[in-house]
């Protein structure tokens, strides 16, 4: 797994992110969390600073993490609240922690963040293994837009503002995608390799790791998908 959530990254990671981090914006995703945890154990794979952990530690589920970046892992403790969440440095596709969870989550698009196949086929089955009988492995991530990338386009805005400016170009041929963000007045630039997935190649990842597609919704708000919008909150289910 790449690890590029190092150095300035790190270091900008939350102010970067602050608009989808407040409690009101992640409030129906940790809803749904707490729900899924069942008063069980969760493991985060790819916790980062600690944007959803933390919060969902606060609500009285025990939380325990997997993430690659030491400078990540830096930001979350330098928070409230992070003595609570067991946290080991690692690849989120091969790294085991003991014990066994009834939920385990992966939020934020991060699978993407795993650039070949069988690595994300790995990461399947790593939560699998981590899933107590009936436990649920829960993954935030959409389909690439492509019907909003016309032809012979270079690349597709995501996000212009004053403060912000992201592009996203494809290679159709690789499945990539790389995210290019701008910040004007900061004179800063990253770009983030990534590789696209859709949801019928994750249900057979999710099936080679022994579970099956439970429920797929197009928000935390549990929107039934559209042609229009076919999903974002996948939900896979270890059989009993």
């Amino acid at each position: 797994m790449q690890n590029v959530f190092t150095g300035e990254v790190a270091e900008q990671y939350d102010a970067d992110s602050a608009e989808i981090s407040t409690p009101e914006v992640l409030a129906p995703m940790l809803d749904v969390l707490e729900e899924l945890a069942a008063g069980g154990p969760a493991l985060e794979l790819a916790i980062g600073t600690g944007r959803v952990g933390l919060l969902l530690a606060a609500r009285g589920v025990p939380v325990t993490g997997i993430e690659i970046s030491e400078d990540m892992v830096a930001k979350l403790r330098a928070k409230p609240g992070s003595d609570v969440v067991q946290v080991t440095i690692g690849d989120m596709a091969t790294t085991r922690v003991p014990g066994s969870y009834t939920l385990v989550y992966l939020v934020f698009n991060t699978l993407s963040n795993l650039l070949e196949q069988h690595e994300q086929v790995a990461c399947f089955a790593n939560a699998a293994r981590h899933l107590a009988p009936g436990g649920r492995f829960v993954v935030e991530i959409g389909e690439p837009e492509l019907r909003r990338f016309p032809p012979g386009a270079a690349a597709v805005p995501f996000e212009v503002s004053d403060r912000h400016l992201g592009f996203d170009t494809y290679d159709l041929v690789a499945q990539r995608l790389t995210s290019h963000h701008y910040w004007p007045a900061e004179g800063r630039q990253t770009d983030f390799h990534q590789r696209m997935v859709w949801f019928g190649e994750m249900d057979l990842m999710a099936r080679m790791g022994g579970m099956r597609l439970r429920e797929r919704w197009a928000d935390w708000q549990r929107t039934p998908p559209t042609n229009d919008n076919t999903g974002l909150v996948s939900i896979y289910e270890k059989p009993n």
